[in-house]
């Protein structure tokens, strides 16, 4: 058993039965607020802590870190993204750090599918027309969108959630296409009668969605950019639920004021909460505030990593979900 508790600090509000767990094994410091940390009220936290439990809204930079207190020897993410964290300087000084895998991946593609079929069919603008009352009864030339079925979807990264994808699009009938670092086993591409692109370019151009479901890396920075975006049909839909850095948000945005792409639904976006004003008013675009993976049981299950990781830490052990930066 250990001298004391260990001294953990969340940064955002998190589910209550999460909390009340965290609160009964270790000594817990909440954000009662729920805003954002500034930057030096996350580096008090670190001199002070052993653990510290943050989320996607809080960067952790070298400097940060080295500021860290002694004691201060995990982060124990709430999240699987683990961008916003120098994973590197972090394990430089010896101070761990630990991510919520495999949780996340089956609402993030349920909700990607739902983007989807709302950018082809329009069910934005048919909402908003509603709602204003503007209503005059059917047309048959209203809102005419696109049908699913028989439409090419390009997943950019076929991991757990470009799978998740795949299995859906294809019950709708759409023909499924993927660029990937890695081609999948055959097994899989044969269960998901999915299409390999070894050339992300040559797949864009001949797609009618693409799906971006790839982690941000300095490798994806920008992958999909304004040259790779001409390339696509005027008609395609752009659906991005994983990361928004991976797009260059301003030329996505001329674009699709230009009539050069037909639609998108955003969940992230390149700037975090500063989205580009110029998205905002356009009929064609969905903007989400970031919920792909907003289910109260992913949340639940995301704080039950971290738990798992905080006490096989303070066990001694090496958490189950410690990142390298080799798997970055």
């Amino acid at each position: 058993m250990p001298l004391r508790k260990l001294s953990v600090v969340v940064t955002r509000r998190l589910p209550a039965a999460v909390e009340s767990r965290l609160a009964e094994l270790f000594n817990v410091t909440f954000n009662e607020t729920d805003m954002p940390m500034t930057r030096d009220q996350l580096i008090a936290a670190m001199r002070t802590a052993d653990v510290l439990v943050p989320t996607l809204s809080d960067t952790i930079d070298a400097g940060m870190l080295s500021s860290a207190g002694e004691n201060m020897r995990l982060i124990a993410n709430y999240g699987t993204g683990v961008d916003h964290i120098d994973v590197t300087t972090a394990r430089q000084l010896g101070i761990h750090v630990c991510n919520t895998p495999g949780v996340l991946a089956e609402d993030t593609a349920d909700m990607t599918m739902g983007l989807i079929l709302a950018a082809m069919r329009r069910l934005k603008e048919g909402a908003t027309h509603m709602q204003s009352g503007d209503w005059q009864g059917w047309s048959p030339a209203a809102f005419l969108g696109a049908r699913l079925g028989g439409k090419k979807l390009g997943i950019l990264g076929m991991g757990q959630v470009g799978s998740g994808v795949a299995k859906r699009a294809a019950a709708f009938g759409m023909q499924i296409n993927y660029h990937n670092r890695n081609q999948v086993h055959p097994d899989t591409e044969k269960s998901l009668n999915a299409t390999y692109w070894p050339s992300f370019d040559q797949m864009l151009a001949n797609v009618d969605v693409i799906s971006v479901n790839c982690p941000h890396t300095p490798s994806t920075f920008h992958l999909l950019n304004a040259r790779r975006l001409k390339l696509m049909k005027p008609t395609a839909i752009v659906i991005n639920t994983s990361r928004g850095e991976v797009v260059d948000e301003n030329a996505l945005t001329r674009m699709l004021r230009a009539g050069e792409l037909a639609g998108a639904g955003l969940d992230v976006f390149e700037n975090g909460t500063d989205v580009n004003p110029r998205l905002r008013d356009l009929d064609n675009v969905i903007l989400l505030p970031h919920m792909a993976s907003a289910t109260s049981e992913a949340r639940i299950e995301m704080g039950e990593k971290v738990i798992l990781n905080i006490k096989t830490f303070e066990d001694g052990h090496r958490p189950p979900d410690r990142i390298v930066p080799s798997m970055l």
